[in-house]
């Protein structure tokens, strides 16, 4: 007799649905799997086998052979161990329950015929109900939050013994999920008013915080980059429940801590990182650093002393929001739709225009470390800012908002967004006939920005951040109409902190 029951396969984030084909026969004993199963999905005829056993159902003269379908994609883990149990027990007839197709089973078999969780569980049932599965029997995972997802019904289970008891009409002890105790976020943002001064770069990262514009900063060591890098999260929107699985599912691919928090990521790498922890990859392909700032931010401090190869991997996340590995075993895609934040000095000594420290490196020396960063790497930022030192006595003078006080202003802008385009997307990534069909007013005053464009040699991506810019300033601003002074704030935030060579040679 052949039985089929349903499991949940994964390329990356991406799920798909495993049917899990078993025949058994009468004859030498044997156990077989195909359908391109890796040495751990192998290995399960032996957990399968003792967990059966204890259950009082020896594998006896029993020619055994299972097929995960579809066959051409590479099947890996023992998520599938729960699935292929009740298919042999099925196709021997030892119980006769039925397994719609809309239904699923996740989990790894312990000897003693216990499911046990993991790697992966989350994604997969993120992936389940996407593919069209209503029902999932799983164990509970401690360290994943209380999962309540629409339209999909998660049955929690602690034995095999459990899952054939439910499926046959018998009541099971129901498993509660214990109140989730969340995990602190090592990372805590600093928060607007602690920052003195700046008032010009507070609110340039208001708008990359509002329309999700990547940002570009330079200035001498000690005027506050990485400070005020690390209060952008604290104005940044709250993650949806929705959200937050998709990066709590990222974090457990990449075998890192478990993260479940409304706040968005920030990560920082260092600039010895290598290409593949930055973008992702290894022999079976892990999230890299791209992936796990997905929602949130990816901070590159001194980003001239990273590697020029590792640089130019990012041009084509930035672009589509998402990467791409291939590898021999397999190819897979994550989502990397995050903001990037960029910081570097002037000069190799850092103090190349500083009114208090002289600078001690050549034009030539100049140059050639303004060029580590490629004209293609540059062109992805919207925002660029010059900074400088400044003075300690401007905290007494001034008031300084809180982090919450702009955090509901890009609140309310994000919002205007997705009203306009009628699904949470920004002005940063929304595509341009999109972006000038939800602001009409805007023809009327590209001639001034035409004109600019023909004085300087801008570039169409320069234009279009510009106009992206113009809209965002405009949403702050809580106008409908993008007005002239709007382009022309978005074409000063947009100017780019160059070293002509005449200015150095002068020098």
């Amino acid at each position: 007799m052949i039985s089929k029951v349903t499991s949940i396969g994964l390329k990356g984030l991406e799920g798909y649905k495993v049917s899990v084909e078993v025949r058994s026969m009468q004859g030498t004993k044997a156990f077989i799997t195909v359908g391109l199963p890796d040495a751990s999905v192998k290995e399960s005829k032996e957990r399968i086998t003792a967990a059966l056993h204890s259950m009082g159902f020896p594998l006896l003269n029993q020619r055994i052979i299972i097929n995960l379908s579809p066959s051409e994609l590479k099947k890996t883990g023992p998520l599938y161990d729960l699935s292929m149990a009740l298919g042999i027990l099925m196709s021997m007839n030892e119980i006769t329950c039925p397994s719609p197709e809309s239904t699923a089973f996740l989990g790894a078999l312990s000897l003693d015929g216990t499911l046990q969780t993991v790697e992966g569980m989350l994604p997969a049932v993120l992936a389940a109900k996407k593919i069209g599965i209503r029902k999932i029997y799983m164990p509970l995972d401690p360290e994943l939050p209380p999962l309540k997802i629409e339209d999909l019904e998660i049955v929690y289970v602690s034995t095999l013994q459990d899952v054939i008891r439910h499926l046959s009409g018998k009541s099971i002890l129901p498993i509660v999920p214990k109140g989730y105790e969340k995990e602190e976020d090592p990372f805590t943002p600093i928060n607007f008013n602690q920052i003195i001064g700046h008032s010009h770069a507070k609110h340039a990262l208001e708008i990359a915080a509002a329309g999700e514009h990547h940002l570009f900063m330079m200035g001498p060591p000690g005027c506050r980059k990485s400070m005020l890098a690390e209060s952008f999260p604290s104005i940044l929107p709250k993650l949806t429940k929705e959200a937050q699985f998709e990066v709590m599912s990222l974090y457990q691919l990449s075998t890192s801590i478990n993260r479940y928090s409304s706040s968005p990521p920030y990560r920082h790498p260092h600039h010895s990182a290598s290409g593949v922890s930055i973008i992702g990859g290894g022999q079976h392909p892990k999230p890299g650093e791209i992936s796990l700032a997905h929602r949130g931010v990816l901070f590159l401090d001194e980003i001239a002393e990273f590697s020029k190869k590792t640089l130019e991997m990012l041009r084509q996340p930035l672009e589509s929001g998402k990467v791409t590995i291939s590898r021999v075993h397999s190819t897979v895609t994550y989502p990397a739709e995050f903001i990037m934040i960029a910081a570097m000095n002037p000069c190799p000594c850092g103090y190349m225009g500083s009114l208090t420290h002289y600078c001690t490196c050549t034009p030539k020396q100049i140059v050639a470390y303004q060029n580590r960063l490629s004209g293609p790497i540059r062109d992805r930022f919207d925002l660029f800012l010059n900074l400088s030192p400044v003075d300690l006595q401007d905290y007494k003078q001034n008031q300084h908002e809180s982090s919450h006080t702009v955090q509901q202003r890009v609140n309310s802008a994000r919002d205007r967004q997705y009203e306009r385009y009628e699904e949470e997307i920004c002005n940063g990534r929304i595509h341009y006939q999109r972006l000038m069909k939800g602001s009409p007013s805007l023809e009327e005053h590209l001639s001034f920005l035409y004109k600019l464009t023909s004085k300087h040699s801008w570039s169409n991506r320069t234009q279009i951040k510009i106009i992206r810019l113009a809209r965002t300033i405009a949403d702050l601003n809580d106008s409908y109409h993008v007005k002239e002074q709007h382009i022309w704030e978005a074409v000063k935030l947009h100017r780019r902190p160059s070293v002509g060579k005449n200015t150095l040679l002068a020098r």
